[in-house]
């Protein structure tokens, strides 16, 4: 059984409604989803408690990062932020006013059981979804370098004591050198 974490619950659905988040879609409705259709295929995570769960898009989500142009550049900001209040903030940017297509993909990123009660989130259930990617292809979008880098920090910083992969780290640069995060 797939559950929401509530590290996800509030990021995938926002009280605000956001436009970068999951739209018309309830987490209770997403989280009965994901049991009850299997996906279109599993992806293997950056380790091995982590899963990608790859499914059609059946909301109107849109992408999840949107390639940097000459014509855009000049709406990306950048600010200090946390995921939580249990984190530090960290340096992230995001576009304004540049809205992304909808997604054809929309990728649970799940934990085992057994990590997320390393890491202190105990969960009724065999996978706890901890993020979600909305993509055009059936495939992971790199995670950004300072999650990876947040990781290999370990649980106390809200990572998973992880050790960082060089080669991951620098793919992971490699796209978000050329791509963004949009906010509405």
């Amino acid at each position: 059984m797939i559950v929401l974490t509530p590290f996800a619950r509030t990021r995938l659905f926002p009280r605000d409604q956001r436009g970068n988040a999951i739209q018309d879609c309830t987490a209770d409705a997403f989280e009965r989803h994901l049991n009850e259709h299997q996906p279109l295929k599993v992806l293997d995570g950056y380790a091995p408690f982590c899963q990608l769960h790859v499914h059609a898009n059946w909301t109107p989500t849109r992408c999840y990062a949107v390639p940097i142009t000459d014509d855009n550049r000049h709406r990306l900001r950048s600010g200090y932020e946390a995921r939580s209040s249990d984190e530090l903030p960290v340096l992230v940017r995001w576009f304004e006013g540049v809205e992304s297509p909808a997604a054809r993909y929309i990728i649970p990123i799940l934990y085992s059981r057994e990590q997320l009660a390393k890491e202190g989130s105990s969960i009724d259930g065999d996978w706890g979804v901890v993020g979600c990617l909305y993509t055009m292809e059936p495939e992971e979008i790199p995670m950004a370098p300072i999650t990876m880098m947040r990781n290999a920090l370990g649980v106390e910083e809200g990572g998973s004591d992880v050790p960082l992969d060089r080669e991951a780290y620098r793919r992971s640069v490699a796209f978000w050198e050329s791509h963004a995060n949009w906010r509405p």
